[in-house]
């Protein structure tokens, strides 16, 4: 049985009191409040190892309990819970500290898993002796990224903690899956926002320009250097340096690519003044960079060089739950670019836009939508707008979509395990209205009642 002390800060009753006896039945010493500013005036008393908050309370909200915390008391670690989730809210609690961001409706299991990992890794923390790292100074904003699917919540959480270090980044996923925005992501919300972010395409660049593109040239190092030119690594300043398609460079360019990640210094094309780089680096790739080591064709050295942290970015076909929100988003956006209306998405659109594959990914279903808008005549996208299926062929997608999951996982999970995520999905886009939720599921309050109880769902 644990003997860690867990303090637990949520303004609703019940709440408090399933959590409070679920922590206390695994072993934990649990003292619950209702506030933030209580949570405060106990802490000297109580002296807990792990905080567990609500974010929306009267007051003090989580968010700001979570920076006083840090600020007072930073060995203790907090575990923000929130029943509105959003991107903003995962990168700025991971950013300013937490240990973890959890979403309503709450699976007990998930928060079991999340309260042993810390307890474990406070005791090795304990046992080596060392301090996390903290934030270097104020952050900024960010805008752009769209989805709640739990693996989009894991890229914002990990966005948040690495915004807050210089660590390299090695960011992998399909074309068009948002590579270079979760890049810019990252350094709008580190301490050094208002530096430079500078994106080079190294697919795009020939070969034999690729190095004085990145590094620079002197007049005279080659055929049209007619003067001194500063490369991209010195225009980033103390900003970031997005190195994007890193895996489609040369052996011999990594080589050197290896050396400014390792000493912070280069010479300049046809140059002998030795200069140096405080930029830090984030690469992207759409390739394996895993197979291509073992291939030969990618330097090991250099893979463990940017890989500090690597955040995989999941395909559009394997988070579909995010692509009504996506098209709301992106059609917002173009409309406004378009100076149009914004048109609406009838169910038979949608759902034509959920049952694809998008082999592009984000960009690709960016692209329809843009095209959609300027095919639109009237109020409301149309399946021809969409280049879509029309007639009969269009129900029969309708009633396939009405039959699986959103995320379109089903095959790999359980029938138990395919309920419990249906109904946290549905509770979530409730808002935790349970006469809302039921007669979407289309069953009784009593039924409903009592799958949140066998999935053991808090929300």
């Amino acid at each position: 049985m644990s003997a860690e002390r867990v303090l637990l800060v949520e303004d609703d009753e019940s709440h408090r009191k399933t959590l409070d006896r679920h922590m206390s039945a695994s072993g934990y010493t649990v003292t619950s409040v209702e506030s933030a500013e209580a949570a405060l005036n106990c802490i000297s008393e109580f002296h807990p190892g792990i905080v567990v908050t609500d974010v929306q309370m009267d007051g003090m909200s989580g968010f700001e309990l979570l920076r006083r915390l840090r600020e007072s008391v930073p060995d203790v670690d907090v575990i923000v819970i929130t029943g509105y989730a959003g991107v903003q809210g995962a990168i700025d609690a991971m950013r300013d500290g937490a240990y973890d961001y959890l979403v309503k409706p709450l699976d007990l299991d998930q928060l079991d898993d999340v309260l042993t990992r810390c307890e474990a890794d406070r005791h090795a923390k304990q046992a080596g002796g060392s301090n996390p790292e903290t934030p270097e100074g104020p952050f900024l904003g960010t805008g752009g990224l769209v989805g709640r699917h739990p693996a989009m919540m894991e890229v914002y959480k990990t966005v948040g903690t690495v915004a807050a270090t210089r660590a390299a980044v090695l960011i992998q996923g399909e074309t068009g899956t948002g590579k270079e925005l979760i890049a810019c992501t990252i350094h709008d919300n580190s301490a050094h926002a208002e530096e430079p972010f500078v994106a080079v395409n190294c697919a795009a660049v020939p070969e034999n320009l690729l190095e004085s593109e990145l590094f620079g040239h002197v007049k005279g190092a080659f055929t049209g250097a007619t003067s001194d030119r500063m490369g991209r690594f010195e225009l980033a300043g103390r900003g970031t340096i997005f190195l994007d398609e890193i895996g489609d460079t040369t052996l011999s360019f990594q080589s050197k690519l290896l050396r400014v990640l390792q000493e912070r210094e280069f010479y300049p094309v046809g140059g002998e003044e030795l200069r140096k780089t405080r930029a830090r680096v984030i690469a992207a790739t759409h390739r394996p960079l895993k197979e291509l080591v073992r291939s030969g064709d990618f330097r090991e050295d250099l893979y463990f060089r940017l890989q500090v942290i690597e955040i995989l970015v999941p395909p559009l076909r394997e988070r579909r739950s995010d692509i009504p929100p996506l098209v709301r988003h992106m059609l917002a956006k173009s409309a406004s670019e378009l100076e149009q209306p914004v048109p609406t998405v009838p169910p038979d659109v949608m759902a034509e836009l959920l049952s694809r594959t998008w082999a592009g990914n984000v960009r690709e279903l960016e692209n329809t939508l843009t095209r959609a808008l300027v095919r639109c005549r009237g109020n409301a996208l149309t399946l021809r707008d969409i280049g879509g299926r029309v007639g009969e062929e269009a129900d029969m997608v309708l009633e396939a979509l009405d039959d699986r999951d959103l995320d379109d996982e089903a095959e790999e999970l359980s029938l138990d395990a395919m309920e419990r995520r249906y109904v946290q999905q549905v509770l979530l886009r409730t808002g935790g209205n349970k006469s809302a939720a039921a007669r979407i599921l289309d069953i009784s309050r009593p039924r409903l009642d009592r799958m949140i109880d066998r999935h053991r769902l808090v929300f």
